[in-house]
């Protein structure tokens, strides 16, 4: 089996990483495309077996599966191109929210797929987000599911619920960096701690409770009981909580959802204009 990779970007080369890392996937099999070839030249460097093709139509071509990791907007010229080549045989698979696999669909003869991957797969855990278009057999979904399931834990969702799936997956490693960040922040300013301590105690924090929550030792809500006894200092740092935060996520998920929906009117126009 060949796989494609056509755009080298963060998600792109994330991916490509993550595939080789998993052992389940040989370099060999990989072959990749980028607009700056320069970049794709660069990761052949790193791994000498990998393939690279000049153009997506050359990466196409010889794939037997194919992940689309370019920005919305290049997808309609992409697509374009791409399209006299993508034989029924074939698998494209799109790494982005905001185009249904339905509209994919339209585009191209071939087999459709969304997978949807996160920063946290170049470890090979967290999830990925899977969608699958109606010429895609069971065979053909079991497929995908395997090599997405080499970097990920995939799951299949529906299209009403890709923006926020993705914000949780995708996002929710930014969002509580910046979280994590700031609490690291405000330690420093209130106390005496240095930066360098606050942020290595605060890391293994985040390591520790992950590894609590994969073992099943505690549930996010069993976690916050067992830690807040009842007038102890926990406690009293969960009343500033439940009082500052109050509606922050629910502004977010506002926010990012009108950005998806910006996103999507735009690419409609872009596809109208091709």
């Amino acid at each position: 089996m060949k796989i494609g990779i056509i755009g080298t970007g963060s998600m792109g080369t994330i991916l490509l990483e993550s595939f080789i890392d998993s052992g389940q996937i040989a370099a060999e099999q990989v072959i990749i495309t980028n607009r700056t070839k320069q970049k794709a030249e660069a990761l052949q460097a790193r791994f000498p077996d990998l393939n690279v093709a000049e153009d997506g139509t050359a990466v196409v071509k010889q794939a037997d599966v194919t992940f689309l990791c370019v920005k919305p907007l290049q997808f309609p010229e992409l697509l374009r191109q791409l399209a006299p080549h993508c034989r029924p045989e074939k698998i494209l698979i799109s790494i982005t929210s905001p185009i249904a696999v339905k509209e994919l669909e339209h585009m191209v003869d071939c087999k459709v797929a969304r997978a949807i991957p996160s920063i946290l797969n170049r470890a090979l855990t967290g999830s990925s987000l899977l969608s699958f278009g109606e010429r895609c057999t069971h065979e053909d979904r079991r497929l995908v599911t395997q090599i997405m399931r080499s970097i990920s834990e995939p799951l299949l969702i529906e299209e009403d619920i890709t923006r926020v799936s993705s914000d949780i997956v995708s996002c929710g490693p930014a969002f509580f960096s910046y979280l994590v960040q700031q609490f690291i922040e405000g330690a420093v300013r209130q106390t005496k701690i240095s930066k360098e301590d606050a942020t290595i105690l605060a890391t293994n924090m985040l390591i520790g409770m992950g590894k609590l929550l994969e073992k099943e030792h505690f549930t996010l809500p069993s976690l916050q009981q067992r830690v807040c006894v009842p007038g102890g200092i926990t406690g009293e740092g969960i009343k500033v909580l439940e009082e500052e935060v109050g509606q922050m996520f629910d502004h977010l998920f506002q926010q990012t959802q009108e950005k998806y929906a910006e996103d999507k009117e735009l690419l409609t126009t872009a596809f109208a204009n091709k």
